[in-house]
This record gives structure tokens, sequence and C-alpha cells, in this order.
């Protein structure tokens, strides 16, 4: 990457970074912070918990389609202003009906799918994948640093400070879009980071592709109905008073990350990634349903914990390398469009229905029902075909070539290319290709080639 690249990728990482760290920080002390709000009960805890997944996965798309129209900067900004203003909202009541708004008006700045879009303005085509890599590791970091500072600011500051908490970091990323993101120079719609309504349907209709989306709807699903139950088992069953749980969750975050950084290792190199990933879905189940039987037993929980988030982990990481894979050539952008729309879909439901049974069933009547949604997910991943070892690659075109046909035919000749789909206007083919047997040099010595690279 260029010095503007650089720049560009660390900023804009940063601001998905202070986001979604503030969204994620009252996940592990919202159930317990908020029994003392007015007209609380369990089921509406729960929906306040998942209530931002709502508006999210309504409003990904239209803000990035909107961004095209307005520009990408200003669609930014009105994002976070909403979550700021949902923030301060949720931080300033003292029902529970008003802390729904203010969660809903948190989710309404859905500002993800125009982030991507900035990002494919601001850097080439062969350095986004390592700039989308970037983003996603600051994503995985600001949720482990979120569980350790929502106990520690919510001993010290109450579920109110923790809203305040949030929308100063929600100015931070506006004051980072203002001083340190550049303006773009173009308007680049890429199929790396752009959704697409022509190919939806295409996408759509993938069944590869469709069992991804349900896994990462599952995962977080999973993910917030566990701290429906998680705080209350710490607090209640362990002793544990809220202010001590960062440090459990601290532990348990950093030992379950690198015991499962071997098996992305297995699954990627030696091409093992379809029973990996089914012995990940597997434990995730074993976990939760292990969650039952901790008693007060502070060892049995750690454990629980430990293998939860060690598969949760593994799981969160292979699902997006795994859709970029299958997406078909060109698509990617609407594929990673409708797998956002389906995780936070997953969140709202989480949320939504693990409340209702935990106020009707009580702990185990939510962590039973997670348990039936991940052998749900498991007999969709052990049906699933293994997934294909492929790579994006980006090919811009020469002028002087206007027989895109002969291109066509020429790319698809080349051993290990799987598809190929060429964008006339751009004069960009978008190649999908088997890293094993595909030969960079013979691709770039092709006469219409005038620069190729990783997408």
């Amino acid at each position: 990457m260029n010095t503007l690249e650089r720049r560009s990728v660390a900023a804009l990482a940063s601001v998905y970074a202070t986001r979604m760290l503030g969204l994620f920080m009252v996940l592990p002390v919202f159930v317990l912070l908020g029994e003392d709000l007015v007209g609380a009960t369990p089921a509406l805890l729960g929906f306040a918990i998942g209530a931002y997944g709502l508006s999210q996965a309504l409003l990904q798309i239209p803000f990035g389609l909107l961004s095209d129209r307005v520009g990408r900067k200003r669609m930014i900004y009105i994002g976070l202003a909403l979550f700021c203003a949902g923030s301060l909202l949720a931080g300033a009541a003292d029902s529970i009906y008003v802390v729904i708004l203010g969660r809903i008006l948190q989710g309404a700045g859905a500002v993800a799918s125009v982030l991507m879009a900035l990002l494919s303005d601001l850097t080439r085509e062969e350095q986004r994948t390592k700039a989308m890599a970037t983003i996603g590791i600051s994503i995985g970091l600001s949720f482990s640093l979120s569980l350790v500072l929502g106990p520690l600011l919510g001993s010290l500051f109450g579920l109110s400070g923790i809203f305040f908490a949030t929308a100063i970091l929600g100015g931070l990323a506006m004051l980072v879009v203002w001083r340190l993101v550049p303006d773009p120079q173009r308007r680049v719609i890429s199929a790396d980071t752009h959704p697409a309504g022509r190919m939806l349907g295409q996408v759509l209709r993938n069944g590869r592709l469709l069992r991804l989306d349900f896994g990462i709807f599952a995962l977080h699903l999973v993910l917030t109905a566990v701290f429906l139950v998680v705080p209350s088992l710490l607090q209640n069953q362990l002793s544990m008073p809220s202010a001590h749980h960062w440090w459990f969750y601290l532990t348990v975050m950093v030992t379950s990350f690198f015991a499962m950084v071997p098996f992305i290792i297995i699954g990627e190199k030696y091409r093992r990634m379809k029973p990996v990933f089914a012995g990940a879905v597997l434990l995730l189940g074993l976990s939760v349903a292990g969650l039952t039987g901790v008693g007060s037993s502070f060892w049995l929980a750690w454990g629980a914990l430990f293998f939860f988030f060690m598969a949760f982990n593994l799981l969160e990481a292979s699902l997006p390398s795994l859709v970029s894979k299958e997406a078909p050539a060109a698509s990617k952008g609407t594929a990673m469009g409708v797998y956002s729309t389906s995780q936070f879909s997953g969140a709202f439901l989480g949320g939504s229905i693990g409340g209702l049974l935990l106020e009707t069933q009580g702990a185990n009547g939510v962590m039973w029902f997670m348990v039936a949604v991940i052998a749900v997910w498991l007999l969709v991943a052990l049906t699933m075909p293994s997934p294909g070892y492929t790579r994006s690659f980006v090919v811009q075109l020469q002028q002087g070539w206007q027989s895109f046909d002969e291109v066509d035919l020429a790319l698809r000749r080349l051993p290990g290319v799987r598809d190929v789909v060429i964008v006339g206007e751009a004069r960009t083919a978008y190649l999908k290709v088997d890293k094993q047997q595909f030969d960079e040099q013979q691709l770039a010595d092709m006469s219409f080639v005038r620069q190729a690279g990783t997408g």
C-alpha cells in the first residue's frame, strides 16, 4: 500500500472499531444494570439488546445506495450523528422503552456499507483484500476490548455512563472522518465492496452462500442470546460481582483466541475447512449445553465459555472468508450485503426471542433454544459441499481491446480459472481462481492485461 492508502485504511478501521466498541460494550452488563429501568422485564431487556440489529439490517443497503447520490462522507456523518443521538437518548433514559428507542436509533446509523464503499474509493483493487482484512481485525479487537471495558465502565458510571461513553466514541469517529479520512478523488462501484441489485437474484439462488448466510445469522443470534444469561450466571451462581466480570472475560477471550489459530491454519493450509468448520459448530453447541450444568463451579463456567469463544472466534473469522471465496465473480459486494443483513437479523432475533424465553422459561430455556438453533446449523454445515479454495483476482484491461468475448475466452483457458465476469464500462475483469493451479505471471504476460492483482 502507498502512504495515502495506509492512512485511509487506518482511519476507516478506527471508525469501524470505535463504533462497534460502543455497540458491544453494553452486551456483558445490560441484563444486570438494566433491571433498574422503569418497566424493565426480561423480555424487554432482551428486545433492547437486539433492537439495534433490526434497524441495522433494514438500512445497510439503503445507506450504501444513498451514498452514491449524496456522497460517502456526508452519509457517514449522518449515520454517526444518528448513532450519537441514540446513545445520548439511551443514556438519559430511565425507562426501558426509551432505551429501546435509543438502541433502534443507534442501529439506524448503518454506515458499514458506506464505509466499505469509501474504502473502495480510496484503495486500489489489488490492495483491497489487505484493507478489508485490516478492518476485520479491528472489529474483532473491538469486540474483545468491549467485554473488558463494559463491566469496568458499568461498575464506575452505571448503564448511563456506558451509553454516554458510546456517544463520545461516535463523536471521535466523526472527528477521524473529518480530519484523517481523505476525500475520494473518484467514485468506484466495486464488486469487492458495493452491493448491486442486478446481482441479488444470483446471490440469493446460490445454495452455498445461503448456508453461510444462515451460519452468520445463527452465530449472532446465539452471541446476543448468550449475554442474556451469562452475566446473571456469573453474578448469581458464581457470586462474582459485576465489577469483576472484566477479568473473567479477558482471560477467556485471550486464551480462546490463541487456541483457535491452529485450526484456522489447518483448515486453510491443508484444505480441511469443512471438518474444521463443522467441528467448530459442534463445539459451539456443546459449550452452550455445558453452561446449563455449571452450577456454582468457577472452572466449569470458565471452561464452557473458553470453548464457546474459541468456536465463536474461529467461525467469525472463517465465515467472511468463505463468503468471499464462494461468491460468484463480480458479486462479492452483493454477497457481503446479504451476509451483513443476515448477521444483524440474527442479533435482533437473538435478543428478542431470547428475552421472551428468559421471562417465560428461565435461563435454561434460553440456552436450550440456542442449542436447538446450533443443531440446525450443524445439519446445514454437514450438508454443505467442501468449500472451494479460490481467491478473487482483478484484471484491468488495456484501452485498445474492444472484443470482450475474446478476452473472456482467453481468461477461461488459463489453468486454475474457475469463473470470469467482465465489466465492460470499467474495463475490468473479475476472476475466481484456484490458488494452487493459477499462474499469475501467465496472466500478466497476456497482451490485453494492463494491471492485475488480488481482489
